[in-house]
């Protein structure tokens, strides 16, 4: 039992603070790219840093993720950076590029940890200091795949609905709009059957293309 609640407690100190990092640097995307954009809402209602503080939800990003690494089922979130439309130049193809900003975001957290991990390989003489780094390097590629990836389905509330937004006609955007509830609830059942493995694809196609680029720099 000593040994359960250890190997909890290692989960969750190895995991945690990575998915922490990486959602709030996904929020604060979405806030710049709006304050790019003209809208500087995000900045005056204090969203526009990397604090858990401003961008926490107890639910999804402290309870959910929790119990997410002990069940194996992973499922968070944060706080919505708030936009307010009436500031855009252009609303449809801005909120695009804010909605986007989101899953980039998360591949480039993703590539500079590649990035890295090669480096330390290549430079770093200690074994243990770089199986180390390797093992917590690759659960933060991991991570941000699966949350760019998971964030870019093409569904509200997910920036995946507002990414696809620009491209469908207006009604059957709002078609979306009205039935999240029903679509997010279905997705999540979705994803605890065996159609997971349609989501996963490309999150390990992706984790094997990056750990290649980490490869590639080893091997300069």
């Amino acid at each position: 039992m000593g040994m359960d609640v250890q190997m909890i407690l290692t989960k969750i100190a190895a995991f945690y603070p990575i998915f922490l990092f990486s959602i709030c640097f996904h929020e604060f995307s979405h806030g710049l790219v709006a304050k790019w954009k003209g809208d500087p809402t995000a900045e005056m209602t204090g969203r526009l840093t990397l604090s858990p503080f401003a961008h926490g939800d107890l639910l999804g990003t402290v309870i959910f993720p929790m119990i997410g690494v002990v069940t194996g089922f992973f499922f968070g979130w944060a706080k919505p950076v708030p936009v307010n439309e009436r500031n855009l130049k252009n609303p449809k193809k801005d909120l695009f590029w804010i909605a986007l900003a989101g899953p980039l975001s998360n591949l480039l957290l993703a590539f500079a940890m590649a990035l890295l991990i090669g480096f330390m390989a290549k430079y770093f003489a200690s074994a243990s200091m770089k199986n180390t780094f390797n093992d917590l390097g690759q659960i933060f590629i991991f991570t941000n795949l699966s949350l760019a990836v998971f964030n870019a389905l093409p569904i509200h509330p997910l920036d995946g609905g507002k990414i696809i937004a620009r491209f469908i006609p207006d009604s059957l955007d709002r078609w979306l709009q009205e039935n999240q509830f029903v679509l997010f609830i279905f997705l999540i059942i979705v994803l605890q059957t065996k159609l997971s493995a349609i989501l996963l694809a490309p999150i390990h196609f992706l984790f094997k293309l990056f750990m290649g680029v980490s490869g590639a720099v080893w091997m300069l």
